[in-house]
């Protein structure tokens, strides 16, 4: 990467902050310190005493510790992390609110810095006053404003309360009109800590197509959002922090699953805290037997990286069609069969297993794993059992190139037998995810055939199943 390409350059940064139990600490160690020096500077040049330490009120909390990256034009970067991970801390580094404690921050070019909603608005001024005001604070002139007023208006779209004082505005209008804002300003570097979060799905669409466009016009973008799909989507890469301290740098789908895995940390100490013994197969269970496809269909994993809590590995990843032969390029409206294989390191209570399909942005355009489908799974499996997945996938989808995602996660017996009572959002909770393959495998899809034509069946992403039913009145 050239150093004209950068527009980030992040170098061991850090920053510390001092906390104080009361307010009288925050004065002794204001006020202490200096007569303690001059007491030993006094005490040691008559000879008197030998010079102490000087005392500390407080205690030290690193918010951020020797973080480094970089950032080069046209990029979206990620910054992901559990709340208290210093993702906040490190935007207001790098925009100029805050102070290091140590380390540099490189910036080349002009920030836009939407951190907090409405900050740099007065709340007493009308919307129309606060985007001159806000955009004076930004840097632009104001012929340069009132150039962009009429774009800047429609972007926002809250119609006559841009006549009104801001202090009105809900929180949905405070995003629209500061991101309108900062979003023509035409800066080279572009930081947003979750302010779209509040925005309707409407908003939001119109939000990113604006970045895309930024994006493509050479701005940097850094982006922090607890959508891990976003993050997947919108983001080449991503930063996952964790107490400070950076745990990965690299491809946004990897960065996902490692902070999952971050995430259930709490969920698995207390599930070993409240072991409930494994209950036995029944006896009585047919054993499901999966037919392998030929050798020559399995891919090399040696260099696919493996997000895994240590639990299990991913052995082997398979595409063919449905006769079973090896393929990686199929036509619209065909079968095509994956295969994926686990090999468990621990004991495992009940396992589920999946696969998504990925588009060449990042949108997740097929999804599915055991807990969605109806059939029965085995439970009660050991270390050193391996899983054996066939999951067959009508491709009706668009032409392109796909990536695939295999993994393996687990429940416990009694989430199992309780499923059609569970929501989603419950079952994520008490999911545990164990091995992931964020590029396992990738395929392409083809225009179908039809009569020995090629032909498009459908518009956008997916075919969705349904009727169109023509009439003509006269």
């Amino acid at each position: 990467m050239s150093s004209e390409e950068l527009v980030i350059d992040v170098r061991n940064l850090s920053k510390r902050y001092e906390i104080y139990a009361t307010p009288r600490d925050r004065l002794k160690q204001l006020v202490l310190p200096r007569l303690h020096s001059v007491f030993n500077k006094a005490g040691a040049a008559l000879g008197l005493i030998k010079p102490r330490p000087t005392p500390d009120f407080f205690r030290e909390f690193w918010a951020l510790r020797d973080v480094s990256f970089q950032v080069r034009r046209g990029e979206t970067l990620g910054v992901i992390g559990r709340n208290g991970s210093g993702k906040s801390t490190l935007l207001q580094l790098l925009a100029g609110t805050l102070s290091a404690t140590s380390g540099e921050v490189g910036v080349n070019g002009r920030v836009a810095a939407l951190l907090e909603l409405g900050s740099g608005f007065n709340p007493d001024f009308s919307g129309r006053e606060n985007v001159f005001l806000n955009g004076r604070i930004l840097g632009l002139t104001q012929q340069e404003i009132e150039q962009r007023y009429d774009q800047i208006v429609e972007f926002a779209d809250i119609g006559e309360f841009i006549d009104q004082p801001v202090k009105t505005y809900s929180s949905g209008m405070f995003v629209r009109l500061a991101f309108a804002v900062q979003a023509h300003i035409d800066a080279s570097i572009i930081i947003i800590d979750e302010a779209l979060a509040v925005g309707d799905v409407f908003f939001r669409k119109k939000c990113y197509a604006r970045l895309e466009q930024l994006r493509d016009s050479g701005a940097a973008i850094l982006l922090v959002s607890h959508s891990m799909p976003d993050i997947e989507q919108y983001c080449e890469r991503a930063v996952l922090l964790d107490h400070g301290i950076t745990q990965f740098i690299g491809p946004s789908s990897e960065a996902a699953k490692r902070y999952y895995l971050l995430h259930q940390a709490d969920t698995r100490a207390l599930e070993k805290a409240e072991t409930i013994p494994l209950a036995l197969a029944a006896e009585d269970a047919v054993p499901v037997v999966i037919d392998r496809p030929p050798t020559s269909a399995y891919l090399d994993l040696a260099a696919k990286v493996q997000v895994s809590d240590g639990s299990a590995t991913c052995i082997g990843v398979a595409l063919s069609d449905a006769t079973g032969q090896p393929r990686n390029s199929f036509r619209q409206g065909d079968v095509a069969v994956f295969h994926y294989e686990f090999e468990l390191n621990h004991d495992f209570d009940v396992p589920v297993c999946g696969m998504t399909i990925r588009n060449e942005r990042g949108v997740i355009v097929f999804g599915k794993n055991s807990w969605q489908f109806e059939n029965d799974v085995p439970i009660s499996l050991g270390a050193a059992s391996k899983i054996i997945c066939r999951h067959e996938v009508k491709l009706d989808i668009g032409p392109g190139e796909y990536i695939v995602e295999v993994g393996v996660a687990s429940v416990t017996q009694e989430t199992w037998a309780d499923r059609q009572r569970i929501s989603h959002d419950e079952f994520s909770a008490r999911c545990l995810r164990h091995c992931h393959v964020p590029d396992a495998a990738s395929f392409t899809v083809g225009l179908a055939i039809k009569d020995g034509i090629p032909v498009l069946t459908h518009h956008g992403v997916a075919n969705l199943p349904g009727n169109l039913t023509i009439a003509v009145e006269r």
